[in-house]
């Protein structure tokens, strides 16, 4: 481990009072497989997921059945539905994946970009006219030692950018664990999450600013994972656990006492709390949502897909999907800026439920 010395930003001041309702008790949808780490849906408006034994399920958001539609070598996390009906499969160890559910193949299609191979590949989504693109989280870590990346803080994730047919290429480099992807309504940028500095970056692909990037939300109360874009152009973030208060010290301090804990037999590392937290912003960035519960029956939420006035959650390791209806939009939440890094705030999305 090559410990690097930051100093975390204070988290916002949260929201309080009706600005913050509580997230409705979940329902949950069980598997016989652990960790729906992200959810897709289908035009039948069934929902796709990955666990960790390698299999992609698709799970009738009804009635509850599950179904087998392939099987990965690997570890499949994020994950894309196509629009001829097949889906790219981020595998945490094998790169993207396409995957056929009608007939249960899977094709490796992408394992490196610019020489260097895909070491945790976690993350994708594709533009209409078939750009896709994927996040390496780390270049040091691998999926099983994802803590060991957020201890160094040494930001060696990355965003490619892929169209079949030709070579990959890195358009952001240096992220803190890249994570989620998705992209505005227009197409006009790209959402990034940093899980590692508690934020989301955005990436701008259209305009005079195409190739720049700039913060979308920055400041957030814990790990931005997965993300989601609703159809009215809601950002759906999960918050996989709250910050850590002990972390955060040991960033600001010698990177010893992070080599020191690294040490340790990796069941005495610190797990998140038992928190389920996802948010809801706008294109600007601008709070809507801000869900939240003790998670007494489910925890490391890491996935929300809004899908007709419900919200479904992914995790890591429950083995189960999680469902709650979706409260109405309640305003905006005190102490939020009027947009980050001077964008103005615009007109909101009404948050959909």
């Amino acid at each position: 481990m090559r410990p690097v010395v930051w100093r975390p930003p204070r988290p916002r001041r949260p929201p309080t009072g009706a600005g913050s309702p509580a997230l409705p008790p979940l329902r949950l949808l069980p598997l016989d497989g652990a960790g729906p780490e992200h959810l897709a849906l289908d035009a039948s408006g069934n929902l796709l997921t990955g666990v960790a034994d390698g299999r992609i399920l698709r799970v009738d958001a009804t009635t509850g059945r599950v179904e087998e539609v392939a099987r990965t070598r690997g570890r499949p996390l994020g994950m894309h539905l196509l629009p001829d009906g097949r889906l790219l499969v981020c595998d945490a160890y094998d790169g993207l994946l396409r995957v056929d559910p009608a007939t249960g193949t899977v094709e490796t299609v992408l394992t490196a970009a610019a020489g260097e191979p895909l070491n945790l590949c976690s993350n994708v989504t594709v533009t209409r006219d078939g750009t896709v693109f994927v996040s390496d989280s780390s270049r040091r870590f691998p999926l099983h030692h994802w803590k060991g990346d957020i201890l160094e803080h040494s930001g060696t994730g990355r965003v490619i950018r892929w169209v079949p047919g030709s070579a990959a290429e890195v358009v952001v480099d240096g992220l803190q664990f890249a994570n989620g992807l998705c992209l505005a309504p227009d197409e006009s940028f790209l959402v990034m999450a940093e899980s590692g500095a508690y934020r989301l970056r955005r990436l701008w692909l259209t305009g005079d600013r195409a190739g720049a990037t700039d913060l979308f939300a920055d400041r957030l109360p814990g790990f931005p994972d997965n993300l989601t874009t609703s159809r009215d152009g809601l950002v759906w973030v999960a918050l996989a656990g709250p910050r850590n208060a002990l972390l955060d010290s040991l960033h600001r301090h010698h990177p010893a006492l992070r080599r020191a804990l690294w040490a340790l037999p990796g069941a005495l590392l610190p797990d998140p709390r038992r928190t389920t937290h996802v948010q809801g912003r706008d294109a600007q960035g601008r709070l809507v949502h801000d869900l939240r519960r003790r998670a007494h029956n489910y925890r490391l939420a890491t996935s929300a897909l809004e899908h007709n006035g419900t919200l479904y959650l992914g995790s890591l390791v429950e083995p189960a999907i999680a469902t709650a209806p979706l409260p109405s939009a309640p305003g905006d939440g005190p102490g939020e800026p009027p947009g980050v890094n001077g964008v103005p705030r615009g007109t909101r999305s009404s948050g959909g439920g």
